[in-house]
């Protein structure tokens, strides 16, 4: 209890400035979303009315969407709808554009929980490989392949997977989702082909950063102590250096977590998976700014909570409460 009492009081302040830094952050971010709607080109009222609309019929869909507004008052609103947690209405979908978030989100959580997890099968027993050879062959091997991994963009692979795999030997399926709710199976072999390659990325940085890591750890006196007592090498590695290695690890972790849930746009469409990838593809092509700016600040969230997760866990893991 003591233990846990004092990681604890080790945390708290660390959250509470982290919670004060995101004010201001949260406001630029809102500032930049808000401002999308001068910067994209054209009119939106003039794409929603249509080519064929009258002057008098593209004003009052204008006057309907609060757009002959001031520019302040229009941002205030926008503002002000984001703390009711009121992200406007999708002018492509004509629903609201937390609805459709919310409705899209366990699709992209799924394929993320599966890329992470192909992430960590692959990437933590390559880094420690690699650790533990340092220099050798094996680390060369573990090397050239993260290289590789990290240089390939995930659509090239998953094109080439959806191609061979799902088309050609149509081992998986190549296109489409399958709730969880209709079985674990037709749920994961819809996620397998998607999740390798947006999996991939993530596996070959855990493993580079993992291999640093433990390569240093292990030139550490009390690992080197351990085995000159007798302790087997395999023990040393994954009862004690392990620990103290993953520690960069996790920001690599919490950082991809945040990259794949705010990025999975090409490889949703590439594999026709309806998440939230392919609904910021399609408000984007449709010029839709709710639905655009809705996606911004749900990313930008995202990607502030697992930076916020990632600070909570080094603040436990970290005896000097420090975050890196």
């Amino acid at each position: 209890m003591g233990t846990a009492s004092a990681a604890t009081a080790r945390v708290l302040p660390l959250v509470g400035r982290r919670l004060l830094l995101l004010v201001p952050l949260m406001g630029i971010v809102t500032l930049a979303t808000f401002s999308l709607v001068f910067l994209i080109p054209g009119d939106p009222a003039h794409r929603i009315a249509g080519e064929g609309a009258s002057p008098e019929q593209i004003a009052a869909v204008r006057a309907n969407l609060g757009l002959d507004r001031p520019a302040y008052e229009q941002f205030f609103s926008f503002v002000g709808g984001l703390l009711q947690g009121d992200l406007g209405t999708s002018y492509t979908f004509s629903t609201p554009v937390l609805d459709m978030i919310l409705t899209r989100m366990p699709v992209t959580v799924s394929l993320t929980a599966v890329a992470m997890v192909f992430a960590l099968l692959i990437g933590i027993p390559a880094g420690v490989l690699a650790g533990r050879r340092a220099g050798r062959w094996q680390d060369r091997v573990v090397t050239v392949s993260s290289t590789v991994g990290l240089a390939t963009p995930n659509f090239v692979l998953g094109l080439l997977l959806a191609l061979v795999i799902g088309v050609n030997l149509a081992w998986l399926p190549a296109t489409g989702y399958t709730p969880l709710s209709e079985g674990v199976w037709p749920w994961l072999q819809h996620l397998l082909l998607p999740g390798i390659a947006l999996g991939v990325v993530a596996a070959a940085e855990i493993a580079r950063q993992l291999r640093a890591s433990l390569s240093d750890v292990l030139r550490q006196d009390y690992v080197r102590t351990a085995v000159a007592k007798g302790m087997l090498p395999r023990t040393v590695v994954w009862k004690h250096a392990l620990k103290n290695a993953l520690m960069p690890v996790i920001t690599v972790i919490g950082i991809q977590v945040g990259y794949l849930l705010g990025g999975t746009a090409v490889v949703e469409t590439v594999f026709g998976i309806k998440g939230l990838g392919d609904f910021a593809v399609q408000s984007v092509l449709a010029g839709d700014l709710p639905a655009i700016q809705g996606m911004v600040v749900f990313a930008v969230a995202i990607t502030v909570l697992a930076s916020l997760v990632v600070d909570i866990t080094y603040g436990y893991l970290n005896p000097r409460g420090e975050a890196h």
